[in-house]
């Protein structure tokens, strides 16, 4: 049943940019940076609502032919479970029990050894607004909080 499921990419609010290996998507709601590597966001463009994980699974760009079907859907499935927590999907998927009790390295874990490279990423970092942009502090600056740093990082009172 859960292989049925046919997720939809979130389309509206957001800004994306593709480059050579990966996909940057802002989401201007939340003020959130989103970068998908190569298999993430060929997951993501193809969730139109037409296509089943077994389906999207197809679709997953990778060479090693010991990579099983089953291998590619908890890839799929890894992919899936970051999108919606970056809230790039519509809505949430409904999985299976076995998946819905799996965590992150359970199914990358059931995904094998093999599939590691293929592995789908999608990276997130809070964006600042303009007026925080223009308030914070360079790197090198001193800092006490790192929120007073662009960089978000403050470290032995100096930004990183």
């Amino acid at each position: 049943m859960s292989n049925k499921q046919t997720p939809i990419a979130r389309r509206s609010g957001i800004v994306v940019k593709k480059m050579d290996n990966e996909v940057l998507v802002y989401d201007t709601e939340r003020h959130q940076a989103h970068c998908l590597n190569n298999n993430a966001a060929v997951i993501w463009e193809h969730c139109d609502g037409s296509r089943t994980v077994s389906e999207l699974s197809d679709l997953l760009q990778n060479n090693d032919p010991h990579i099983t079907k089953n291998e590619k859907e908890n890839l799929v499935w890894i992919a899936l479970n970051q999108l919606e927590k970056s809230h790039l999907l519509n809505q949430p998927i409904a999985r299976s029990e076995p998946i819905k009790g799996m965590t992150r390295r359970q199914l990358m874990k059931a995904a094998g050894v093999a599939a590691l490279i293929a592995v789908p990423v999608v990276s997130t970092i809070l964006a600042p607004t303009a007026a925080q942009a223009s308030t914070c502090l360079a790197s090198g600056q001193g800092c006490s909080l790192s929120a007073q740093c662009c960089s978000g990082l403050c470290s032995v009172g100096v930004c990183v």
